[in-house]
C-alpha cells in the first residue's frame, strides 16, 4: 500500500491524483484529519485513514509492514518536530518499506529558519533506521502567484530579498516527484534537492507579471522590518509566520540558498520542470 498524509492539503491532493494515474485505487491510502474533505478520494476507491499528527493515538495501526508512506510537512510552524516524530514512530513501529518525506532545499545545509524543523525532521527519521527519502523540496511557483491579486491591486512586489534568485517549480512537479519515488524502485536512503530548472529574481517576476498582465509592477526591495511590519500590519500575518517569511527573503533567497539547481526534479518527473511564466499566465486565466 501506498500511503499518503496530508492528502487533502494542495500538495497532498496532487500526489494522490498523480497516483492514481499510476496505481489502482485500492492499492493508495489517504490519511486525513477530516474525511468529509476527502470524500471526493473515498469516491474513487482509495482507502481512507483519519488521523491527526498532534493526537499520537490517532497514529496506532496506521500503517502496516511493506508500506510506502509519504509524509507530508505539517503546516503548523513550531509544532511540527513532535508532529512529525509521532508519525515516524507509528511508521518505524509498523515495519514501513520506505519513508519519504518533504523537506527543506539544501537539507542540512539549509541555515534560514524555516528549515530548522525539516532538519530535525530528517534526523528523527534517520534514527529511526527506517529506509527514507528525502524529497527536500524548493520554493513553489504558488508561493508567489496566489498574491498575484495583491500585486495587481497595488502595482508591487514587495520583498527583501535584494538581487537574490529563486530556482522554483510548480506543486504539480514536486507531487510527481513524489509520486515518481512512491512508485519507483531504487530510492531507498537517498535525498533529492528539488528545484526548478531556471532561477530567477524579484525584479524579473515582477516584470514578467508586468508584461503579461499590460499593468505597471515593480519589485519594491524593502529594509527587513519594514517588510516585517507590512507582513503583520497590512497583510495581517501572526507575527511567527511574518518573521519565517522575511527571514526565507534575508537568510536564504538573498544568499542564493533557494537558487541551487542540480536537475534532481526534473530526471525525477522525466521533463522539464514549469516555468515561473507558464504559472503566471495560469494564475492570470
Amino acid at each position: 500500500m501506498i500511503v499518503v498524509t496530508g492528502a487533502t492539503g494542495h500538495l497532498g491532493r496532487l500526489v494522490v491524483a498523480g497516483l492514481l494515474n499510476v496505481v489502482p485505487a485500492d492499492q493508495v491510502a489517504a490519511v486525513v484529519r477530516d474525511a468529509g474533505r476527502a470524500a471526493d478520494l473515498a469516491a474513487r476507491g482509495v482507502d481512507m485513514r483519519v488521523a491527526d499528527y498532534s493526537k499520537p493515538e490517532t497514529l496506532d495501526g496506521l500503517f502496516a509492514a511493506g508500506d510506502r508512506v509519504l509524509l507530508i510537512s505539517g503546516s503548523e510552524i513550531g509544532r511540527r518536530v513532535p508532529q512529525h516524530t509521532a508519525v515516524i514512530d507509528a511508521a518505524a513501529k509498523a515495519g514501513v518499506a520506505l519513508l519519504a518525506y518533504t523537506g527543506a532545499l539544501g537539507g542540512p545545509a539549509a541555515d534560514f529558519a524555516l528549515a530548522d524543523e525539516h532538519k530535525a525532521t530528517e534526523q528523527a527519521i534517520l534514527d529511526s533506521g527506517l529506509p527514507y527519502a528525502f524529497l527536500r523540496n524548493g520554493w513553489y511557483h504558488e508561493n508567489y502567484t496566489e498574491q498575484l491579486g495583491q500585486v495587481l491591486a497595488t502595482g508591487a512586489v514587495v520583498g527583501s530579498a535584494g538581487d537574490g534568485r529563486v530556482a522554483s517549480a510548480s506543486r504539480a512537479d514536486y507531487a510527481a516527484a513524489a509520486v515518481a519515488v512512491l512508485t519507483g524502485e531504487g530510492h531507498e536512503n537517498t535525498a533529492y534537492e528539488l528545484s526548478g530548472d531556471t532561477d530567477w529574481s524579484y525584479a524579473e517576476y515582477a516584470a514578467e507579471v508586468s508584461r503579461q498582465s499590460g499593468k505597471p509592477v515593480t519589485y519594491a526591495d524593502l529594509p527587513a522590518e519594514q517588510y516585517l511590519g507590512i507582513l503583520t500590519g497590512a497583510a495581517g500575518l501572526p507575527q511567527q509566520l511574518a518573521e519565517i517569511l522575511v527571514d526565507v527573503d534575508t537568510a536564504g533567497i538573498a544568499r542564493g540558498l533557494l537558487a541551487k539547481r542540480n536537475g534532481d526534479l526534473a530526471r525525477l518527473i522525466g521533463r522539464p520542470t514549469t516555468p515561473m511564466s507558464e504559472a503566471i499566465t495560469a494564475a492570470l486565466s
